[in-house]
């Protein structure tokens, strides 16, 4: 699979994620987050994957693209490569114009020798109200093909039953893609709030977890046991949604936010407030050290006084610095001495780099 920093050894509240940074702090970022129950991942960014297995990147399920600079999109050749005869639909988000740079990718390649069971890329790009939809078939030689159109009533761009992906625009002098990775909420009830409601348990909790889980919950009947003191008597409860939200476990859904190559602006903050506030684990680009501001106003990128102002209105549990200017290698170091997260924030360390980097000419031996 290749080493990575995974997160989880943490011990972060995550029930069914387990997120592992396949990249060190100078690295191109690559966040892996696999879905245990479900046994696929979500890949956040592809700068470099030449570094993970084959049997790694056959179980993703679908890729997130903050933005197609190469140092977070050079690697989907890569992923083409191992993917490519896994007969099966690969999803892809990013923002405007991703497809047609996806497609300029395929169109390099020959592929006078596809076969029926190669695979599907399914491109979704990202705009503001709607989310435009390609097809690139492998058996059609990849050619692009538009899939429809839908229109956004909120932020969730992906969901299944254990994760939703909820993905917002941020400004870096182009449309950049602001990540944000919620577990679902599972079934549970509070059992004061229950004998408060003077409801005792049946069979009819087995039944409200079951509209729970197919997505049922308001569209069907139920009938609830009511104990009255040694009197117990049945009724038929019509609103079973209005009946769940008053007899549940109050939950916060662990979650991950992963922000990326943006500038400090007015806008930008309060996008990034609203979108990732409270997330269990925040993956965030420092991009610059405090006396390289300059550098980073120029080039659209976060400094770590910019970050530390994000960080008093996120507030994550724990938070992840990476993408760190290779210009500040030599003291990179200094980006912990100068990150101050708020009480109750965790800072996590990442070695400089994790990726197999090339011999020296003082580590080469010579033959005698």
């Amino acid at each position: 699979m290749c080493a990575g920093v995974v997160l989880m050894a943490l011990r972060m509240p995550f029930r069914y994620l387990e997120p592992t940074f396949f990249a060190g702090l100078l690295d191109d970022p690559v966040l892996w987050v696999r879905v245990r129950p479900w046994g696929r991942a979500l890949l956040f960014d592809c700068g470099q994957l030449h570094h993970l297995a084959k049997r790694t990147l056959k179980s993703l399920a679908a890729l997130f693209i903050t933005h197609a600079h190469m140092d977070h999109f050079m690697g989907f050749d890569t992923l083409v490569r191992h993917v490519l005869v896994s007969p099966r639909v690969f999803d892809v988000f990013g923002p405007p114009g991703l497809a047609e740079k996806i497609e300029h990718k395929l169109s390099a390649y020959d592929w006078n020798l596809n076969e029926r069971f190669w695979c599907t890329f399914r491109v979704h790009e990202v705009f503001s109200k709607h989310i435009q939809r390609w097809l690139f078939p492998g058996p059609q030689r990849f050619s692009r093909q538009p899939d429809g159109t839908a229109d956004r009533v909120d932020s969730i761009v992906y969901s299944n039953q254990w994760v939703r992906v909820e993905a917002q625009q941020v400004d870096h002098h182009i449309p950049v893609l602001l990540y944000r990775i919620t577990e679902q909420l599972t079934f549970g009830l509070d059992a004061d709030r229950l004998t408060a409601s003077g409801l005792s348990g049946g069979p009819w909790i087995k039944q409200l977890k079951r509209q729970f889980y197919k997505g049922l919950l308001g569209k069907e009947a139920l009938t609830v046991r009511q104990a009255q003191g040694k009197r117990e008597s049945f009724h038929v409860v019509t609103d079973t949604r209005r009946l769940y939200e008053a007899i549940r476990k109050n939950r916060v859904p662990s979650s991950i936010g992963y922000m990326t190559d943006l500038g400090y602006s007015g806008k930008n903050e309060a996008t990034v407030a609203d979108m990732l506030q409270g997330v269990t684990l925040l993956v965030g680009e420092c991009a610059f050290l405090a006396d390289h501001v300059e550098k980073a106003r120029q080039s659209c990128h976060l400094c770590t006084q910019d970050m530390n102002l994000l960080l008093q209105k996120i507030r994550p549990a724990f938070y992840l610095p990476v993408h760190l200017s290779k210009s500040c290698g030599e003291v990179s170091q200094n980006l912990y001495q100068e990150l101050r997260p708020p009480a109750g924030t965790k800072l996590i360390h990442l070695p400089e780099r994790l990726l197999p980097r090339p011999l020296l000419p003082c580590e080469v031996r010579l033959g005698s």
